[in-house]
């Protein structure tokens, strides 16, 4: 490293996705030397999937939004010799900021990285120390358990995506889309796009909830003319597939012997409660539902960055969250879309390697956040999940799939001991503690929880998104980590 390389700020981006390609590039286009830590072998994260090379051609670009926006990026990245790309890598802890702290990035927390194949036993561990942090590590479907939610052939909407984006692969041939949010269009489309036939659209809000949260301060919507657009593409091509899209209803139920053969669609009041006597069966091969997004919080957790009410990570006009040094952009503070996690990644990189938040190369990008922070709130005001959903449970319901643990279970449980530590729940039912970590039934057992306890505050410290170990480790990776491991971009931290 020369003396030049090491008095340069070191940016360390977590994620690439839209939000983290965004900071990479702004960070390095201030000067910054980035490390770029991306758990896929590809850059793009969850929006912007691949085919697999042999299969690549000129279609990458069929089912994507702003497929030239991610061309341009990932050139960028490749081609700048400041920009370090760590594929196949995950930040497995975050390590907090000594006293002694560790060189140029004094109070920074220091990474934990594993590089290599997720299922592999040879991946290489390090250490990165830098001097700031971006987080840009998203967010994955919601989805509520029903009774048959366990059966083969029900998915989420963005897994169905993802198979359609990077496999050209349909979930099924005869398909039912439901949940909760304009998120099942674009699943919709996709479906559509690869074979299969989408019988219907089914979002649960009711109309009155709906338009409540697009309808108000509608000069906002003229100011994201792309969003527009982009919605009327939508229902263009609901109208050319012939696809049904129903409002205040939802699936309460799958059927099938071995795998989905029809699904149970309710009517629902206005806070989700299924209404009696509304019930009809669909019969369908596949149901694809999605009820919004949870943010991936582990490593901003362990950064120590604070969250909001929301339960999203809180930061400023600079992108800063309140742990020093650290940073955040795109759905991990908020899901509003593309063009938000593309504008507030700008910020962070920019900031978080020194620049100020007024500063004329990211004036764009805050006129942007402006814009589009406003649909986040329209998203959830619109959108947000209802707690009446719980009323389509059944005491045998399975709620954590890796433990099999029921509705009924979470109950009595609740009832029995009358705590309302997450924590002491968990350890009493075993729900989260599967292999996915409570990743997919989390949040669900939280609310279940504060329903049969009456609570309405924060549960405790045992929230679900709190993990000391980010991503599954091997112990003999774990016993193979030593201090004096360098780095993988072969030197040492500055």
């Amino acid at each position: 490293m020369t003396s030049t390389q090491r008095g340069r700020r070191h940016v360390a981006v977590v994620g690439g996705g839209p939000a983290g390609l965004a900071a990479a590039v702004a960070a390095a286009e201030h000067g910054a030397r980035v490390t770029l830590i991306e758990s896929g072998r590809e850059l793009g994260g969850q929006y912007w999937r691949h085919l697999p090379g042999e299969r690549d051609g000129h279609g990458q670009a069929v089912l994507h939004h702003g497929w030239s926006t991610y061309q341009d990026l990932e050139r960028r990245v490749r081609s700048t010799p400041d920009i370090t790309v760590l594929a196949e890598t995950s930040v497995w802890a975050v390590d907090a900021p000594t006293a002694a702290g560790h060189g140029a990035g004094l109070g920074i927390p220091t990474l934990q990285l594993l590089t290599g194949p997720a299922d592999a036993a040879t991946r290489v561990p390090s250490t990165l120390g830098p001097d700031a942090i971006v987080i840009a590590t998203g967010a994955h479907d919601r989805t509520l358990p029903f009774p048959g939610w366990d059966l083969p052939g029900v998915s989420t909407g963005g897994a169905a995506q993802a198979f359609a984006k990077s496999e050209r692969i349909a979930v099924g041939g005869n398909v039912v889309v439901a949940g909760a949010g304009p998120f099942l269009l674009p699943v919709a489309a996709s479906l559509a796009q690869v074979g299969s036939r989408v019988i219907e659209v089914v979002e649960a809000n009711r109309i009155p909830r709906l338009a409540s949260g697009w309808l108000p301060r509608p000069w906002q919507l003229a100011g994201a003319p792309g969003k527009v657009s982009e919605l009327f593409g939508y229902v263009a091509g609901q109208l050319r597939h012939r696809i049904p899209y129903r409002v205040g209803e939802a699936v309460v139920e799958a059927h099938g012997d071995g795998r989905v053969e029809r699904v149970t669609i309710a009517s629902v009041d206005a806070e989700w409660r299924p209404i009696p006597g509304s019930e009809r069966q669909v019969a369908c091969d596949a149901v694809c539902v999605t009820h919004g997004f949870t943010p991936r919080l582990e490593v901003a957790i362990a950064a120590g960055c604070a969250l909001g009410d929301d339960r999203f990570v809180v930061i400023d006009e600079s992108c800063a969250t309140s742990a020093g040094g650290v940073y955040a952009a795109g759905e991990v503070t908020g899901i509003g879309g593309v063009d938000l996690s593309l504008a507030e990644g700008r910020v962070a990189g920019h900031c978080g390697a020194g620049g100020s938040s007024r500063d004329a190369q990211v004036s764009d990008a805050q006129r942007k956040r402006a814009v589009f922070g406003a649909f986040a709130a329209r998203i959830d005001a619109a959108h947000g999940v209802r707690p009446g959903w719980q009323d389509w449970l059944r005491d045998d319901t399975i709620v954590c799939r890796c433990e099999e643990v029921t509705a009924g279970q979470l109950r009595r449980k609740a009832a029995a001991t009358g705590s309302r530590s997450l924590r002491s729940q968990k350890l009493a039912t075993r729900a989260g503690l599967g292999i996915c970590q409570a990743r997919i039934c989390g949040r669900s057992a939280e609310e279940l929880l504060q329903a049969a306890t009456g609570s309405t505050g924060e549960l405790d410290e045992g929230i679900v998104d709190r993990r000391p170990i980010q991503t599954p480790i091997r112990l003999a990776e774990l016993a193979g980590i030593s201090e004096e491991q360098h780095p993988l971009t072969g030197r040492q931290d500055p």
